[in-house]
C-alpha cells in the first residue's frame, strides 16, 4: 500500500536512506532515480517487464544522455520521446505510479 498521494510527498521521502520495501518496484526505481542513483534505479527498471518499466528505463537512458537507447525504450512503452525537462518527466512518472 502506498501512503503517498502527491509528487511533493514523494520528494519529502528522499531524505531517507532507501525507499520503502512495501512500495511497488516502479516507485522504488523512481525513488533511486530521484536520489541520483542511476545504477540502483536501472537495476530495478530493467527487471520490470511492463510498459511502466519500459518508460522508467527510457527516462533513465535519456538522463544518461543515450537518446538512441532511450528512444528504443519509449517505443517499447508506446510513448513518444518527451521534450520536457527531466524533473517534469520524473514528476509525471511518479504521479502515474501513485494513481495505479
Amino acid at each position: 500500500m502506498i501512503s503517498l498521494k502527491t509528487y511533493k510527498e514523494f520528494r519529502e521521502t528522499l531524505v531517507g536512506e532507501k525507499p520503502q520495501d512495501s512500495w511497488p518496484l516502479a516507485l522504488q526505481s523512481l525513488w533511486w532515480a530521484a536520489k541520483g542513483d542511476w545504477d540502483a534505479s536501472h537495476n530495478i527498471a530493467q527487471d520490470l517487464h511492463t510498459k511502466m518499466g519500459s518508460r522508467i528505463h527510457a527516462y533513465l537512458h535519456r538522463v544518461e544522455g543515450d537518446e538512441w537507447n532511450a528512444g528504443y525504450w519509449y517505443r517499447k512503452a508506446g510513448k513518444p520521446f518527451p521534450h520536457t525537462n527531466f524533473e517534469k518527466e520524473l514528476n509525471d512518472l511518479v504521479a502515474h505510479v501513485l494513481k495505479i
